[in-house]
């Protein structure tokens, strides 16, 4: 005789740490299209099918603040050909999105420097900042033409040129006014760091934001990377002590 047995379901997950900031470095898009036999610029439009999809995620576990690598200060060095695509596939995500990003009171920030990017693409990037510029439910930060290195000298000479015009005082100069002069000035610091396709480093991403984030290095390829490898990300970062130079707590 033969007996049916009901396995228990699994318990839905349920986020009881906040976390206030999650920042992804989308990897793998390239890999990922070559696997399938495609031109690697065909990854990164798969890529960006995902950006909403976690979005929408991160607004289940009311995780207010996301940010994406979308383009580095050394991914000038690619063929101008996949750079070219990557712009294309920028300006159709935010053609396509926007009108949904501002229905759900999204704001898009974009961290880096905008003035190297193609003409056409920074109007784009420009129209989609007014537009959002009032929402304030959730925040989607695009890391375009970003270095976290960069970033620091940016914001050390503005610094130094506001204690020259007299503006400032050295002893005036602190963390939080160093943070304010970051391109993420007012977002909270980032509390997970996820980067997907197996690799193990931060490639110049958000260096003064991740002090005290926890990193989670996912083998999942991001063209790949939906809800459920989301969630067993948050699943490890909830598993963790977030000890902030402290002792453990017992």
């Amino acid at each position: 005789m033969r007996y049916n047995v009901r396995m228990p379901k699994k318990k839905q997950f349920q986020l009881t740490k906040p976390i206030h900031h999650v920042a992804f470095i989308m990897d793998g898009n390239g890999r990922w299209a070559k696997l399938r036999g495609l031109p690697r610029h065909l990854g990164h439009h798969e890529a960006c099918n995902r950006i909403i999809e976690i979005f929408e995620v991160c607004r289940k576990f009311n995780i207010r603040v996301m940010s994406f690598y979308a383009f580095s200060t050394e991914n000038w060095n690619r063929p101008q050909d996949e750079i070219d695509h990557l712009m294309d596939y920028l300006e159709e995500f935010f053609n396509k999105e926007i009108d949904y990003l501002c229905s759900v009171g999204a704001r898009l920030m974009i961290s880096g420097d905008l003035s190297r990017i193609r003409e056409q693409t920074r109007k784009v990037c420009y129209d989609a900042l007014e537009r959002t510029k009032n929402n304030d439910s959730w925040i989607l930060n695009v890391c375009l033409n970003y270095g976290g290195r960069d970033e620091i000298v940016r914001a050390t000479k503005a610094i130094a040129q506001e204690v020259v015009d007299g503006k400032l005082k050295i002893e005036d100069i602190d963390e939080a006014l160093f943070a304010n002069h970051l391109y993420t000035a007012g977002l909270p610091d980032i509390d997970l760091m996820i980067r997907t396709s197996g690799e193990q480093r931060l490639s110049n991403y958000l260096l003064y934001q991740n002090a005290y984030s926890e990193f989670v290095f996912t083998p999942v390829k991001w063209p790949d990377f939906k809800e459920k490898a989301f969630v067993d990300c948050l699943e490890e970062f909830q598993s963790r002590n977030r000890r902030f130079g402290g002792l453990k707590n017992e």
